[in-house]
């Protein structure tokens, strides 16, 4: 059965995955997955590490401590895994999300998610997690390998939740881009949302002509403008959502080279480090 699949840790951004993952179970008419992923640490690495700067007389009963306190730490992570699924439930809940199923793994974040996306329509994560919560200049390290690998579109949450009130579309006509637009003009997710569809690096009778059969793809009553802007998606892409009550931005994801990422950067990376809005990302 599909679902929406929602990963939290300990970070500040947990309460918003939380809501976004309701908002969108609520108007795709879908249940939560709510995930928590503890990270095992290698017993046999660790030990190998520590071996050379142990004496050799002392060994074997540090070992033997660092394995009990290794037990004691795990305990502890499953614990605070059990509390963590408990409050992101009763978030989801009191926000109307009947059908709500926590499940707690041990592993590597990015396989686990992309091994429970299976039956997901959305995968919703924060932007960052503990390790990078308070530093603004940097994304969540699994965030963009999740979203290179995953099949699904991927909602990044912001730090606070507020239901999304109008949608702006990155739109560069590229197969990425058309998926997007089909996703946004026939979804339940975007229905009654305004729309405000945008070109950046974009002038002459080409592109306004790829804008136009954008626009004409929505049903004649729904909300549509647009904008077609020569200046970089970087610059056109915040003022716009400047310009909106509590936004959304919906792009495709990486949809050039890696060779054109590597020697002139990558837009959607950009947009995931410096938008305030909740980002969601179409491969």
């Amino acid at each position: 059965m599909d679902n929406i699949l929602a990963a939290i840790d300990a970070s500040a951004y947990a309460p918003s995955v939380c809501g976004y993952a309701g908002w969108a179970a609520r108007r795709l008419g879908l249940p939560v997955e709510l995930l928590h992923i503890v990270q095992r640490p290698d017993p046999i690495t660790t030990r190998r590490d520590l071996s050379g700067a142990i004496g050799l007389g002392v060994k074997s009963e540090l070992m033997e401590e660092l394995v009990r306190l290794s037990e004691e730490s795990s305990r502890t992570e499953i614990e605070k895994g059990r509390v963590l699924l408990a409050a992101g439930e009763q978030i989801l809940r009191e926000a109307g999300v009947a059908d709500v199923t926590t499940l707690h793994r041990h592993g590597g974040p990015v396989e686990t998610i992309l091994e429970r996306e299976e039956h997901a329509r959305l995968v919703v994560l924060g932007k960052r997690g503990t390790d990078h919560e308070f530093m603004p200049d940097q994304i969540g390290s699994i965030i963009e390998r999740v979203i290179r690998a995953s099949e699904k579109p991927v909602l990044i949450a912001s730090r606070r939740f507020a239901p999304p009130a109008h949608v702006v579309f990155a739109y560069d006509a590229s197969p990425a881009a058309k998926r997007a637009l089909d996703r946004l003009a026939n979804s339940s997710l975007f229905d009654g949302l305004p729309v405000t569809i945008v070109m950046a690096e974009a002038h002459g009778g080409a592109k306004a002509a790829q804008l136009a059969e954008a626009e004409a793809v929505f049903a004649a009553d729904h909300p549509v403008t647009s904008v077609m802007d020569p200046g970089k998606a970087e610059d056109v892409l915040p003022r716009v959502m400047g310009a909106a009550t509590d936004p959304l931005l919906l792009m495709g994801a990486y949809g050039h080279s890696p060779l054109r990422r590597m020697i002139i950067g990558s837009t959607t990376t950009a947009m995931i480090r410096s938008i305030k809005a909740p980002l969601l990302l179409v491969r």
